[in-house]
């Protein structure tokens, strides 16, 4: 039973951690990468549609993404959600591609990126204690409907926090290696 919530406590809190990385793999660092426009929606034909899936998403180099669509008459569509997304460069059509060019980061701006992804880090740490709780909850209950011994239970809420130290710990260091590559100019 124990070894149930053990694994349970485990596995969501490294769906805490994916998130997290998922989050940070959005934030600008020195060099651009196309993850910047993944939260994009296009009006595809009256469907909110991801950006890539109308279209080529490429970095073509540490400062410029190329965006060629499927369908020509989609370019209009694709300038406009890029604009409503409000990710701080404008789309350059051509009538071909559009391209966005990201200019270099000032310290301020990189500043900017770290505490946000700072407070993404909190809310991670949020998240894993909460998961914490639900898995001490559960060991509670447990001892509470006598299925195991007062002991097994502190034993058992021991080995919890210690998979949320070590998930708190990998939290810190996902968040310290991101803080490296924003600040590297």
């Amino acid at each position: 039973m124990l070894n149930e919530i053990y694994d349970h406590t485990k596995e969501q809190m490294e769906k805490s951690i994916d998130s997290l990385k998922r989050d940070f793999s959005t934030l600008r660092t020195g060099k651009v990468t196309t993850n910047i426009v993944d939260q994009i929606r296009v009006d595809y034909y009256g469907t909110p549609t991801p950006l890539n899936q109308v279209g080529s998403v490429i970095a073509t180099d540490a400062t410029t993404i190329s965006i060629t669509p499927w369908e020509k008459p989609m370019l209009q569509a694709i300038e406009k959600a890029i604009q409503e997304a409000n990710i701080g460069v404008n789309p350059n059509n051509d009538g071909d591609f559009i391209k966005l060019f990201f200019p270099p980061m000032t310290s301020e701006q990189r500043q900017e990126i770290v505490k946000q992804a700072k407070v993404m880090s909190e809310k991670a740490k949020i998240a894993v204690r909460n998961i914490r709780k639900d898995g001490n909850d559960q060991i509670k209950m447990l001892e509470k409907d006598k299925d195991i011994s007062e002991d097994e239970s502190k034993r058992g809420q021991t080995e919890i926090q210690k998979i949320t130290d070590a998930s708190v710990k990998k939290i810190e260091s996902v968040l310290t290696a991101k803080e490296a590559d924003i600040l590297k100019v």
